[in-house]
């Protein structure tokens, strides 16, 4: 029994390693392919045959600066100030669900981005732990430039489509760096579910979401990492 508490605790402690070592290689290598995408990818080929995937890396200078204002006002407004969580927004959905709300995400930006860039996709106490974990270490470790980064690298903005360039080059013909405001705001508000929602083609729903998201594109701190 002595021997097996010891394997458990070598193991603790060679995962823990591992995932510092993981946190410290993505702060400066492209994160080229993510475990949601590899998901994706999968499912594809057993369903239908064939992987689609669009995603191409670029710097964060190589994007609109619009994009990361945009996605702060619709998804995380405080995510310059906070540490890697909002615990406003944790303790407001706990209390809509207890009182019998539908229930909605308070994921930060910084909690999205270690979900996308390190884990599976899911509901369960285990991921949602390891989740929270990473986001403390990219906190630590990353940065906000950092975070913003990958985020707008590895999020889904479309029906096989991951990140800022993949998303301006199929539904507006250019550069994520020639985005325009509109169009930043038009990304932003399809995040909540880009499976279901297209900024190429925006129903009315999602128009008055950019309108929202614009208004409050004005409103917010800039988002400034100099």
């Amino acid at each position: 029994m002595k021997r097996f508490w010891k394997w458990v605790r070598n193991i603790i402690i060679c995962l823990f390693l591992l995932s510092i070592l993981q946190v410290v290689i993505f702060k400066f290598v492209p994160v080229y392919y993510t475990p949601y995408m590899v998901s994706n990818n999968i499912t594809q080929l057993f369903t239908e045959g064939k992987i689609e995937c669009e995603h191409t890396w670029v710097p964060l200078d190589k994007i609109s600066p619009k994009l990361p204002l945009a996605v702060v006002a619709s998804e995380d407004n405080l995510f310059m100030d906070h540490s890697g969580f909002d615990f406003k927004q944790i303790e407001k959905a706990q209390d809509e669900a207890e009182k019998g709300k539908r229930l909605r995400g308070a994921s930060t930006i910084t909690q999205q981005t270690a979900k996308n860039a390190f884990l599976w996709h899911g509901k369960s106490y285990i991921r949602k732990g390891l989740e929270a974990y990473y986001a403390v270490l990219i906190e630590f470790i990353w940065g906000k430039k950092r975070i913003m980064e990958v985020y707008l690298n590895s999020i889904e903005m479309g029906e096989n489509i991951y990140g800022a360039e993949a998303v301006a080059q199929k539904h507006f013909n250019k550069s994520a760096n020639k985005l325009t405001a509109g169009e930043c705001a038009l990304i932003a508000a399809t995040l909540p579910n880009p499976k279901r929602f297209n900024s190429a083609k925006p129903s009315n729903y999602i128009q008055k979401r950019k309108a929202k998201i614009l208004s409050l594109m004005g409103k917010v701190p800039p988002v400034n990492f100099d």
